[in-house]
C-alpha cells in the first residue's frame, strides 16, 4: 500500500521531521512519498536525517507523480483516498482492494484544526474519495498508522485502542497535555515518534521560559 503525504508547510520542522522518520519506519521508505514540495526545494532543504533513510519527495503534484516516479501504478479516479476529518465516512477494513493510494494533507496535527483538507478536495475533485478517521484530531504518523492498522490489518477502527488527549509529566511540577488522538501500544501507552517526548519536554520548558 502506498501512503502520500500532500507537504502544505514551508520547510521542516524538528516535530515534522520526527514524523515523517517515524512513518519511514512504520511503512517503508518505498511506500511512502512526500509531494507538493515548494517548487524550488532541493535536496539541500530536506532533512539530512529523512535522505538517510531514503525519502521518497518531489515537488510535482498528485496529477504528475508518475514523472518523478515511473515505478508508481497511474493515480486512477476514484481509487486515491484522501483521509479527512470531514468526510461523512469513516474508512473500513473491507475498502483494501477500493483504493490504491492514501493521501494525507501535512496538516492533521494542526491544533486547533484549520479546514485545509478543503485544499486538496478542490486541487483534485475528481481523483479523491474522502474518508474519515473519527472524529478527534490526529497527528500526521497517527493518522497513517490507524489506516495501515484498518487496511494492512482488517482492524475495524472501533476496535484501535486509542488514547485521547494524553498528559505526559516530566516531573511532579511539569506536565504537558497533547491535544491529540494517540493509538496506544500493547503496553497501553501512546505510541510516539522516536525522539518525540524529548522534544515535547524540551518545547514545554521553553514556554515554562518564555512565561518568566
Amino acid at each position: 500500500m502506498k501512503y502520500i503525504i500532500e507537504h502544505m508547510e514551508q520547510g521542516f520542522s524538528e516535530w515534522v521531521t520526527l514524523e515523517y522518520a517515524q512513518i519511514i519506519r512504520d511503512v517503508g521508505c518505498e511506500n511512502l512519498i512526500l509531494s507538493s514540495l515548494p517548487k524550488d526545494t532541493t535536496s539541500k532543504d530536506i532533512p539530512p536525517k529523512l535522505l538517510e533513510m531514503s525519502l521518497r519527495w518531489t515537488t510535482n503534484d498528485l496529477n504528475h507523480l508518475k514523472e518523478q516516479f515511473p515505478d508508481l501504478e497511474p493515480l486512477k479516479n476514484g481509487r486515491v483516498c484522501l483521509l479527512d476529518p470531514r468526510a461523512d465516512q469513516d474508512l473500513q477494513p473491507d475498502e483494501a482492494e477500493k483504493f490504491d493510494y492514501f493521501v494525507f494533507g501535512g496538516i492533521l496535527g494542526d491544533h486547533p484544526p484549520r479546514d485545509r483538507t478543503s485544499e486538496l478536495k478542490l486541487a483534485y475533485p475528481d481523483l479523491i474519495v474522502g474518508r474519515r478517521l473519527g472524529d478527534k484530531q490526529m497527528t500526521t504518523d497517527t493518522a497513517i498508522r490507524t489506516t495501515q492498522i484498518i487496511i494492512e490489518k482488517s482492524t475495524k477502527f472501533k476496535d484501535i485502542k486509542f488514547i485521547d488527549y494524553p498528559e505526559f509529566r516530566f516531573n511532579k511540577n511539569e506536565a504537558t497535555e497533547m491535544p491529540f488522538r494517540y493509538v496506544l501500544d500493547s503496553d497501553g501507552a501512546p505510541i510516539l515518534p522516536r525522539g518525540m517526548l524529548d522534544l515535547i519536554k524540551q518545547d514545554s520548558e521553553q514556554s515554562l521560559d518564555d512565561l518568566l
